[in-house]
């Protein structure tokens, strides 16, 4: 064999020795992820072994951010997708019009409203009570009754705050609601009682927001 022949072969020698490196080492971070991935299944389907457990839930979407009411009628809309009895108690936004009513009423979920608008444009704090009351007595009777599966009490969170409704009624009323109801409350600054009482809680921070740099709230994307 001529030197240039030799040095061919040299060349595909080292070329098939290093594909075949290739390939181990391909293989090997294919079985060391196979063997992790195995690890993290086993981890989690031992954790949905051991959640047995179904029972009505009490879920509390609060924090400065935006999308808590986005998130609540998310929920609304994927309990309905499923066949669930679902009803809605509004808060604070009751004047402007509401997507989510428009779709979700067409559903089939209730709406109670209490349609008075932000506090500060009301600047009567007395109608506002009188307002926050008379929804108050509708959702009691939504948080007693079996036939509701799912509820949302959007920005109840703000009339706690105030005191236009009293904490005590409130917990009263989720810890005596029927079993398998599901209960989401949202707004700001939740208080720490709900909160404790609780089954899941999440905190949507605000890292930018369109509004701070004069842009206007917008249809189908802010309401």
């Amino acid at each position: 064999m001529t030197n240039k022949g030799l040095l061919k072969y040299k060349n595909m020698t080292d070329k098939n020795m290093t594909d075949k490196n290739l390939d181990t080492n391909l293989d090997n971070k294919n079985n060391q992820h196979r063997k992790r991935m195995q690890a993290v299944k086993e981890k989690v389907d031992q954790r949905i072994d051991e959640a047995q457990e179904e029972r009505g839930l009490l879920i509390v979407i609060t924090g400065n951010g935006k999308g808590k009411s986005t998130s609540g009628f998310g929920t609304i809309a994927r309990a309905v997708g499923h066949g669930l009895n679902a009803a809605v108690v509004q808060y604070i936004k009751g004047t402007w019009a509401c997507g989510e009513r428009s779709l979700l009423e067409n559903a089939g979920v209730s709406f109670d409203v209490m349609a008075t608008g932000f506090t500060w444009n009301t600047q009567d704090k007395a109608e506002d009570i009188a307002a926050a009351q008379k929804v108050w007595q509708r959702c009691k009777a939504l948080l007693a009754d079996n036939s509701i599966d799912v509820i949302l009490l959007d920005e109840i969170t703000y009339m706690i705050a105030y005191k236009y409704i009293d904490l005590a009624e409130l917990i009263a009323a989720l810890k005596n609601r029927p079993k398998n109801q599901h209960v989401i409350i949202t707004g700001r600054a939740c208080h720490r009682s709900i909160i404790e009482l609780a089954d899941t809680v999440s905190e949507v921070q605000s890292i930018k927001h369109a509004f701070d740099n004069g842009i206007k709230a917008q249809k189908g994307i802010d309401w």
